[in-house]
């Protein structure tokens, strides 16, 4: 499926940066204690580890489908939606993730959809992750007391994206806005219609079952960095698994809010961190650490971004034969 050399050039930044992480992280380990680290660690949890991550992607395309429904693209064949979302998934390598608007130009092209009413899904989709990451990671914030003033400032953000998407006072404020500012002025329509969807979509009902799905889906990617840290060596412990949501919840949080590719680099260096700090140097060593978040991030991220492109090259011709670029796709047609 080609996409723009723009994206393209994106993706493969991304990919640069990843790379590069992944080498700082092993430069900044005992480079023989990591590999007795790795060597040591329970190979044989991967499959359900990777199960998991699996899990969360099932119900996160369940939320996908859902929210399709709600913005009148319910029609669109089950098949190709799971493409579509599945493709999406390497475009999480993106800055800020724009890259998954992606997934509204095909969708216009499978079902008609117009990109102005589909492209609030990825906001929304976002919000509830988020709120669901938050609320996940509230018992190990409780406990550990680290990271509040941060995880406050996303929680107050999040809440102000919802206030302002239902409310007639935030349409006033959106529409007022767009009307005074030269270059959207005509676009208007477009605006209006993206609104629509995005009240449609963040609406207490919706709202309510967006972030449910987030808190059961991201659950399993949390029990699924409890069995990274028991293999490598953690007692299986109820605070271990409050530690492990806490750490992949704000972690993940945090990668998000830098719009770096995939959060590469400060979601790894916050794995890294939190760990240290909460664990201590008496149960896991730095080494250690850095093997958990090795692990983890390719374990979700990467294999993520792996299943992403498997999908987008064996679903080329059935999502979109002739597809143009993102870039010269018509916003609102």
């Amino acid at each position: 499926m080609p996409v723009s050399s723009d994206l393209r050039n994106k993706l493969l930044i991304g990919f640069g940066i990843g790379v590069a992480v992944v080498l700082a992280l092993i430069a900044a380990a005992d480079v023989r204690a990591l590999r007795a680290t790795l060597d040591a660690f329970a190979w044989d949890l991967i499959p359900m580890i990777l199960g998991l991550t699996v899990f969360n992607y099932a119900l996160r395309f369940v939320k996908w489908h859902y929210y399709l429904g709600r913005v009148g693209a319910g029609h669109t064949k089950l098949g190709s939606s799971l493409a579509i979302f599945l493709g999406g998934l390497t475009m999480a390598m993106t800055p800020g993730k724009v890259g998954e608007l992606l997934k509204s130009v095909l969708l216009r092209r499978v079902s008609g959809t117009p990109v102005s009413v589909s492209a609030p899904i990825v906001m929304a989709e976002r919000l509830t992750d988020g709120i669901a990451l938050l609320l996940l990671s509230a018992g190990g914030l409780a406990l550990y007391r680290v990271g509040v003033p941060v995880l406050a400032v996303i929680g107050l953000l999040a809440a102000l994206v919802v206030w302002i998407s239902v409310t007639e006072t935030g349409r006033r404020l959106v529409l007022g806005a767009a009307d005074r500012l030269p270059l959207v002025r005509k676009r208007t329509a477009d605006i209006a219609a993206l609104y629509a969807s995005s009240r449609n979509l963040l609406s207490p009902s919706p709202l309510a079952v967006g972030i449910l799905l987030g808190i059961v889906s991201w659950a399993g990617e949390c029990v699924a960095f409890f069995l990274v840290l028991v293999g490598l060596g953690q007692p299986p412990t109820w605070r271990l698994l409050l530690l492990s949501a806490f750490v992949l919840g704000a972690s993940t949080l945090i990668g998000s809010a830098s719009l770096l590719p995939g959060g590469l680099g400060v979601a790894d260096l916050t794995v890294t961190s939190l760990l240290l700090l909460t664990l201590g140097a008496g149960a896991m060593d730095r080494s250690e650490a850095i093997a958990a978040t090795l692990l983890i991030r390719f374990c979700t991220l990467w294999f993520g971004v792996a299943v992403g492109l498997l999908t987008l090259v064996l679903a080329r011709r059935q999502l979109a034969p002739d597809a143009t670029t993102l870039r010269s796709e018509p916003i609102g047609s």
